[in-house]
């Protein structure tokens, strides 16, 4: 009772906290812009405060103003100038500092904007070290500069500069640790705006991108094999659309809202796969009597989809996912003072009424593509029913076996199901490691968090899938079993774990395995690498301790730092694999500093080409490589001989 007296009275008035400006921001970057990083991922935050920035020069040009966007990168900082209308004088140091402050609220200003409304720009002021803005009007100019988002000084002036605006920006690197911008990142980004905006040229560090063709070009430049018919390109107001098939497995299909690459997809991208399965199912069921399954259609999709939809909602702060369910929704004052909404049409009607009515059209004037769109569906259609039997007979087999319970050891929570209330960022979280052999297994089924990590045991090597037909791979009892803990039997959007997290040894075999792995997901579910889900643990090779310090190092440029830091009485352990390092270690390993490589797949890289490479004949570029980049035995402990 003592105690608790104690904590009422120390909880007083002066306990009671306003956090002015934009110091909100930097108390909970996370809730504006995910996650913070160090920009070695592109979702990381540095990318997400220079996408805010690109973003407002975007929408004035999306207004009819400014036709160059000039951008400069370098590791630190940023630089980006526009030639659109320029931030009202009197505005300018609001606009970049006040929260809930700004034009894209007035419809009639930003009619379909991307930036976030009120908050884009004050969080990029907030989370940098340094930030200048200055726009230019009229022969005046405006500028601000702040410091960790306290204005230190500000003011107007003569000026002969063009109309628009000028942003500068550093990354505070007391929250970015150890930060950089990757180029590979900031032009896939660049890259993605000339082909939504066609017309615009992007100027970035003296490159410039530019498309005549919009999202033609973005899957002409993209496609990573040779597609079975010229892609079919469908523009409306508001919906842009281009779809091919090739030979691949999966559905490649990339998606946008408002200049916003949604990689999640949502609900625009459902529409999009329900509207083309749809369409091209009645278009066979009366063409030629052919009943074709939607999963048959879309194998082997290669495709974009962009809308254009008003204040879009989306499922999480870096946008990444559509929530929205309408194109748009305007609120009504009466008369008597009571409000209602006013709202368009649904996205999927929106969506379904333009493909079925432009693609079914399509088809009719380029006949040539329909026998050849034809045989690749019944190709799917055939394999898919061979493979469904072989699955079923597998999956009965192995239930009476018991097999499955003794492979897999589950979490509570799983990727797409709806989330206890309170848990709903626990979807994010949840994680399947894949690992070899039961030593490894054990080891991370004590250390992990059992409400959204759950543990895969491999037993001996998988197949190499690459030179393996589908049917093969689903006679083969471990990827069977896989695919089916996985959830993806049927559809990738039944993906039962958001992280699928390929945890095998740093030695000769725990690296093959990890490839066999890595080529199965690449060859047969390359969307699953291409939407983030596949990563590599990354485990500590050396743990590095005196009597009062331990360490736990990935690499031997960390052991070498840890032993000159440690200096005197070091003891130096060399894991060379799971099983030896204990479950106590271990949860500090998949615990809040997980570290994860992860399996990525660009739009140029052919995954073919990879996977000839790295998994087919033995050829003397791969034995080079090999060569240049393995590190032997003796390197990695640092013996001298």
């Amino acid at each position: 009772m003592a105690t608790e007296k104690t904590q009422t009275q120390n909880y007083g008035d002066d306990k009671i906290i306003t956090l002015e400006g934009v110091e909100h921001i930097r108390r909970r970057p996370g809730m504006y812009i995910g996650r913070l990083g160090n920009g070695d991922k592109s979702d990381d935050g540095i990318y997400v405060l220079l996408k805010e920035i690109i973003d407002n020069s975007i929408d004035e040009y999306t207004m009819g103003f400014g036709k160059t966007i000039q951008i400069t990168v370098d590791e630190k900082s940023v630089s980006v100038r526009d030639n659109g209308r320029g931030i009202p004088l009197d505005s300018v140091v609001r606009v970049v500092s006040v929260l809930n402050t700004g034009a894209k609220y007035d419809d009639a200003v930003f009619k379909k904007a991307v930036g976030l409304n009120g908050v884009g720009s004050k969080a990029v002021n907030a989370l940098s070290e340094t930030f200048y803005v200055e726009s230019f009007r009229d022969g005046m100019s405006s500028y601000a500069e702040f410091r960790r988002g306290r204005l230190v000084d500000s003011g107007k002036r003569e000026s002969k500069e063009k109309n628009g605006t000028l942003v500068r920006f550093t990354p505070d690197p007391n929250l970015f640790i150890d930060y950089s911008y990757r180029m590979e990142h900031v032009e896939t980004m660049v890259k993605n705006y000339s082909y939504l905006k066609k017309g615009l040229a992007l100027n970035l560090n003296g490159t410039v991108y530019k498309s005549e063709n919009g999202l033609l070009d973005l899957v002409n430049d993209s496609l990573g094999e040779t597609p079975l018919y010229e892609p079919i390109h469908l523009i409306g107001e508001d919906i842009e659309i281009v779809m091919t098939h090739g030979n691949s497995y999966g559905e490649n299909i990339v998606s946008f809202v408002n200049g916003q690459n949604t990689r999640d997809g949502g609900t625009h991208l459902a529409a999009f796969r329900e509207a083309v399965s749809k369409t091209l199912k009645e278009f066979y069921k009366t063409a030629s009597k052919k009943d074709f399954a939607p999963e048959d259609i879309r194998q082997g999709i290669i495709g974009a989809v962009s809308i254009q939809i008003q204040e879009p909602t989306f499922e999480a702060q870096t946008k990444t996912k559509l929530g929205s369910t309408y194109m748009w929704e305007k609120e009504i004052e009466h008369p008597d003072g009571t409000r209602s909404y006013d709202k368009g049409p649904t996205i999927r009607s929106f969506v379904n009424e333009f493909i079925s009515r432009n693609l079914d059209n399509y088809l009719h004037m380029h006949k040539e593509i329909i026998p050849v769109l034809q045989e690749k569906i019944q190709s799917s259609e055939s394999e898919r029913k061979d493979i469904a039997v072989i699955q079923k007979k597998t999956r009965e087999r192995n239930k009476r076996a018991n097999v499955y319970n003794k492979k897999l050891k589950d979490c509570r929570y799983h990727f797409n199901e709806k989330m206890p209330k309170g848990k709903e960022e626990e979807a994010a979280r949840t994680s399947i490691f894949i690992t070899e052999g039961d030593s490894a297994s054990g080891t991370i089924t004590m250390a992990r968090n059992a409400d959204v990590q759950a543990v895969f045991s491999l037993r001996g090597k998988p197949i190499n899938c690459f030179k393996e037909s589908r049917k093969k791979v689903a006679e083969n009892e471990e990827l069977n079993l896989l695919i089916s803990a996985l959830g993806v039997e049927d559809d990738l959007e039944n993906l039962r774990y958001n992280n699928i997290v390929i945890a095998t040894d740093a030695d000769d075999d725990g690296m093959h395995i990890r490839m066999l792995v890595v080529t199965f997901f690449l060859k047969y579910y390359p969307d699953l690498v291409r939407r983030g889900h596949v990563h590599i643990l990354q485990t500590p090779l050396f743990r590095v301790k005196n009597r009062k310090t331990m360490k736990y190092c990935y690499s031997v440029e960390e052991k070498e730092r840890a032993l000159k830091e440690l200096k005197t009485g070091v003891e130096i352990t060399r894991f060379k694999g799971l099983g030896e390092i204990s479950h106590e270690e271990f949860s500090d390993f998949i615990g809040e500093d997980i570290r994860l490589d992860e399996v990525k797949l660009s739009d140029e890289e052919s995954i073919i080409d990879l996977m000839e490479f790295y998994m087919g004949d033995n050829t003397i570029d791969r034995q080079k490589f090999i060569q240049a980049n393995l590190k032997t035995e003796e390197e990695l402990d640092g013996v001298d001989f």
